[in-house]
């Protein structure tokens, strides 16, 4: 198409972009003397009502949304028979060429692009939108640095009613698509918090959590998998960035943010700590709404069928954990280094669950939390229905000797990404007062304690395990 004139008006200068749907040229608008991006629609769609009403449905979307960080829309058309979008043109490189070309970006530049991105798609979701197709080749940078979310092509109205694409539908990109969205299943603004936070991931460690050789092979990851942790490959990122990305990334969506908006206030705390804000206060981000027993998602025959397989791998995996002298180990898990250190000497009592038999939670193993080997862990029964304990919460029972008014409890953990809190009380039978906010958890996490009473004993609360955990382990308790 490079040379032929649109409508009279759009003159064709240069390919810059191809898709599955539709091509981008840098073109030349005539009447306004100025650059602009055409989105024009591959020519074989033309003929399918479905394809041609998807793509008036994405100007008409993107033209109401009047963001900073989004792209302009400025005119519709067609021309001998071909749909076409114009755009404002952005003239600099997308955020997958900055990548590719520069790797791991700093953690504040990966921040400031990350709560840029989801100020636009906050924004587009009050709207009643939600994208469906996050990722950084869909992020385009200016010459100022600004990030700005283009190709809403499949974005969907939050009013299912009026959505075009049905529940069963498989669309977007591999590496970034949310579980759901790869079974087929109903998406909201869940779907594109977790594509944000793979975006993230990819920023801060220079490669997308997932791979594999297909699109079936990558999703049945993002299905089924845990991501490796980003400390892992970058140890300077901070635990609370970290644990950030991992909630957005929880399979099921209830367990990610409640909101894109609330993601993003989490993201601007961790870009105030990172630059030393004397008040920061954790656990900003509102808690989690306590549900019902989590429901089983339908999904494809092969879906089934690989997770009975991996279910059955994981199980004889567990029953193996225990080494032959009794003390578990972390069998397959690296034990968390940890710079963990306390005055006030802790005592793992046995495990905490007043909603439970009382007898599943491992109390023999509640000492090796706090016999000063980050190798050996007391864990939580399994909860095969994980993330959802299915009750309000199971704990480690702690016992400081005698009443003391804890200020920091602190502990590592091999399985990252729990949520938990701190309870405490002078009845071990009856521990009921919470003394700290909630927290997700990292490798090594701290929880302030609030001022007050003195308490003999401590719980460490589990509300709600991490994303690919079906257990909760707990390495090592220090506390001041």
């Amino acid at each position: 198409m490079v040379g032929e004139l649109l409508a009279d008006r759009y003159e064709v200068e240069e390919l810059v972009g191809t898709g599955g749907m539709s091509s981008v040229y840098r073109a030349h608008d005539r009447l306004l003397d100025r650059t602009v991006a055409l989105k024009v629609m591959h020519q074989h769609y033309g003929s399918d009502p479905e394809y041609v009403e998807r793509f008036r449905r994405e100007a008409r979307s993107v033209a109401s949304l009047s963001h900073p960080n989004v792209v302009t829309v400025i005119d519709r058309g067609e021309h001998d028979g071909r749909q076409f979008i114009v755009f404002e043109y952005v003239d600099g490189e997308n955020l997958k060429q900055l990548i590719q070309r520069r790797g791991p970006a700093p953690v504040g530049t990966a921040l400031e692009l990350a709560i840029q991105i989801a100020q636009a798609l906050s924004f587009a979701h009050q709207q009643g939108l939600v994208h469906r197709d996050v990722k950084p080749q869909n992020v385009l940078l200016n010459g100022d640095g600004r990030a700005k979310v283009t190709d809403f092509g499949i974005a969907r109205s939050l009013d299912v009613k009026h959505g075009m694409t049905q529940t069963g539908t498989v669309l977007g990109t591999s590496d970034y698509i949310a579980p759901e969205q790869a079974q087929g299943r109903d998406v909201d603004e869940h779907t594109d918090v977790y594509s944000l936070g793979i975006l993230l991931y990819e920023l801060l460690t220079g490669s997308v959590p997932f791979s594999g050789d297909n699109f079936v092979a990558v999703a049945m990851r993002h299905i089924n998998d845990p991501p490796p942790l980003i400390r892992d490959a970058r140890p300077e990122v901070p635990p609370r960035v970290e644990a950030a990305v991992l909630r957005a990334l929880a399979k099921d969506p209830r367990d990610r943010f409640p909101s894109m908006a609330a993601f993003c206030a989490e993201l601007e705390q961790c870009v105030a700590e990172l630059h030393g804000a004397t008040q920061v206060l954790p656990g900003r981000v509102p808690p989690l709404p306590p549900r019902t027993r989590r429901r089983r998602a339908s999904a494809w025959p092969v879906v089934l069928v690989l997770l009975a397989l991996l279910a059955a791998g994981a199980i004889a995996g567990y029953l193996l954990l225990r080494s032959h002298d009794g003390t578990r180990a972390g069998h397959g898990r690296t034990p968390p280094s940890s710079a963990l250190v306390g005055n006030v000497p802790l005592r793992g009592l046995r495990g905490y669950d007043p909603y439970g038999d009382n007898h599943q939670e491992d109390d023999a193993g509640a000492h090796l939390a706090t016999d000063g080997n980050p190798g050996t862990y007391w864990a939580t029964e399994q909860y095969y229905d994980a993330p959802s304990l299915d009750k309000p919460g199971v704990g480690l029972l702690l016992d400081a000797g005698r009443p003391v008014q804890l200020r920091q409890l602190g502990f590592s953990t091999a399985t990252p990404g729990f949520t938990a809190e701190i309870k405490a009380g002078n009845d071990p039978t009856n521990i009921s007062t919470v003394v700290s906010p909630s927290q997700v958890t990292t490798n090594v996490t701290y929880y302030s304690i609030r001022p007050g009473a003195s308490y003999r004993y401590y719980v460490i609360w589990i509300t709600r395990l991490g994303p690919g955990h079906d257990q909760a382990f707990i390495n090592e308790v220090k506390a001041n």
